[in-house]
């Protein structure tokens, strides 16, 4: 079986290395390394054309990243297509994890989901990982598929077969591609088989004016995608009539309004705070104070910019409605 690694960059010349090495010391080495260049100007080229440890091209496609790795799976020759990104650092083990199962004739896989989990180098990146990354435990695993999960393309593989089969990466959409790929693969070809020791490292973002930006970007991509419509219609609600309502109530009426008030706005961040314990392990006591202060100031600066990005993603896609495909149909 040959197996192909993908990634694409722009302007990653101080990330790049991290995932290059990391791709060295693999358990089992990539048969090919393909990366494709959206237009990098800060040396990403010169880094890349400077690599002689793996078997590396490089392809140059200005754009989107759908349009990016379409072009580097597109290039590639094996018949196992490895994802993943530029900012990460990949376990030792991760290519010879998620391509084992295309190997068991037990499992039979047609795409496979690894995980990633937070490489905080901060107090602020610790709560940022801890509020916002999910972790093994809490996905819904019927071994060996994970019947819900979508995986993220920074570790995900698939047999090239199965890109072709659904039309690879939706190239009319710069943010949340991967979840239609996810969506598109899942309906054609079941769950994706789970391995969640094909672990990728990832750092969070490291200030919230970062944060923000990358969240309002999803949402906008979930706006033109037309995704989890229930869930922005709950968080609209939650923010907008829901703690309102209580906090006036709490105002005018009885002290149980009061309870109800202190009780439900912490819930919010529970499930970060409940992380935060089992990943903070290394931080002093005044570290770990900061940290569960972090998590309700970073959940609402993301629930905002979700709340502002997803209008203008609905906007773009009424305006371009004629252009933009129903991806539940084609």
């Amino acid at each position: 079986m040959r197996v192909s690694v993908i990634a694409t960059v722009l302007n990653e010349v101080h990330s790049l290395p991290r995932l290059l090495d990391s791709l060295v010391a693999q358990t089992r080495p990539p048969d090919e390394v393909v990366v494709c260049d959206g237009g990098s100007t800060d040396g990403t080229l010169a880094l890349l054309e400077a690599e002689e440890r793996l078997p590396l091209r490089i392809v140059r496609r200005p754009g989107n990243i759908s349009q990016g790795r379409n072009a580097a799976i597109e290039a590639a020759t094996g018949d196992v297509i490895a994802v993943t990104d530029a900012g990460v650092r990949l376990s030792p083990h991760w290519l010879e994890t998620i391509t084992a199962p295309f190997e068991d004739a037990g499992v039979r896989a047609q795409a496979v989901a690894g995980f990633f989990v937070p490489d905080p180098q901060s107090v602020f990146e610790t709560a940022m990982g801890a509020t916002v990354l999910p972790e093994a435990r809490e996905i819904d695993v019927q071994p060996p598929v994970a019947r819900r999960f979508l995986p993220s393309s920074r570790s995900v593989a698939f047999r090239k077969t199965v890109w072709e089969t659904v039309g690879g990466y939706p190239e009319w959409l710069d943010y949340c591609e991967d979840l239609i790929f996810d969506f598109r693969v899942r309906d054609r070809y079941g769950p994706f088989v789970f391995a969640p020791e094909a672990v990728v490292y990832f750092r969070p973002r490291t200030n919230l004016r970062a944060f923000f930006v990358q969240y309002y970007r999803y949402a906008r991509g979930d706006g033109k995608a037309d995704l989890w419509r229930k869930r922005h219609a709950i968080r609209y609600l939650t923010y907008l009539v829901a703690v309102p309502l209580i906090g006036l109530a709490s105002v005018l009426s009885s002290p149980w309004w009061w309870t109800l008030y202190l009780i439900s706005v912490p819930g919010m961040f529970w499930t970060g705070w409940r992380r935060l314990v089992r990943s903070w392990g290394g931080l002093s006591w005044g570290q770990r104070a900061r940290a569960a202060l972090w998590v309700p100031v970073i959940r609402v600066v993301g629930d905002a910019a979700k709340m502002l990005g997803y209008p203008v993603g609905l906007w773009w896609r009424w305006r371009n409605r004629s252009r933009v495909p129903d991806w539940r149909r084609s």
